[in-house]
């Protein structure tokens, strides 16, 4: 590369406040392989609850699926995405609360009309099933 074309890079960098060198933004080795470890545990823990059917209780086996399934991707966003509070100048944090509120606003509100709906169905008996089209 030229000394012309390094210094346009240089004077491009230093403008616009970012780089695109090996170490900027990017995990290192060992962080990606931490992250690999800690996905392949936590899905192979979910996995052995349900297959060995190691409690009995299976709203508690759910649950514990649900807050392994949370911290699964928690840990995606940290190692593998690279999200923390100081990148973008807190703003992919932002973003990432909003789309937390939505979701969570979204999944409420689906599970509050279908649990409506399943309440307020008329019972049906099993020779209304047969005649049923």
């Amino acid at each position: 590369m030229s000394t012309h074309a390094s210094s346009h890079e240089d004077a491009f960098e230093a403008h616009h406040g970012h780089s695109h060198g090996h170490g900027a933004g990017h995990g290192t080795l060992k962080s990606y392989v931490t992250g690999f470890i800690l996905s392949v545990l936590l899905t192979a823990i979910p996995f052995w609850l349900v297959m060995a059917d190691v409690l009995e209780s299976a709203i508690l086996t759910a649950a514990i699926i649900m807050a392994l399934g949370a911290i699964q991707i928690v840990v995606h966003m940290i190692f593998f995405l690279h999200m923390n509070t100081r990148s973008e100048g807190g703003w992919t944090m932002m973003a990432l609360i909003f789309t937390i509120v939505l979701v969570a606003i979204a999944l409420s509100g689906s599970l509050w009309v279908m649990h409506h709906l399943n309440t307020n169905m008329m019972p049906m008996s099993p020779e209304m099933m047969k005649n049923m089209p």
